[in-house]
């Protein structure tokens, strides 16, 4: 059962702007985040930062309440073996899927996209147990 949808698209510039302040990444990204942005090209690094922005904001519609009760960080976005985004909530975040999931477990499917100066995601959270 699908409980929430979400989506998101941001300029990869103004992240990549936003990126050069080490505290804007520290607040919005989790440690494993910022090691993966960390050993990132430089060409590279503002797409996957953007990316990222996205998804952690579709995810946060998804949810429902855009981030009130939790934060940016709460929400990790990281590859698999084959590059797929797999999100993983903390905290507040969690607890938000929980209460929506009513107890039941929860799945939260996300898609990243880039072209053309901008990076889009989309955010499926879904009641995957039976309660």
């Amino acid at each position: 059962m699908i409980l929430g949808l979400g989506n998101d698209l941001c300029a990869i510039e103004r992240i990549g702007r936003a990126i050069e302040k080490r505290h804007f990444m520290e607040r919005v990204y989790t440690p494993a985040e910022l090691a993966r942005l960390d050993a990132a090209t430089d060409l590279r690094r503002p797409e996957i930062a953007a990316g990222l922005f996205a998804a952690k904001e579709a995810v946060a519609k998804a949810l429902g309440t855009g981030f009130s009760g939790f934060f940016t960080s709460d929400i990790e976005i990281m590859p698999d073996a084959a590059g797929r985004p797999v999100c993983a909530l903390l905290n507040g975040a969690k607890a938000r899927a929980e209460a929506l999931a009513g107890g039941a477990d929860y799945a939260v499917w996300v898609s990243i996209t880039h072209e053309g100066g901008m990076a889009a995601a989309t955010a499926i959270l879904e009641r995957v147990g039976s309660r």
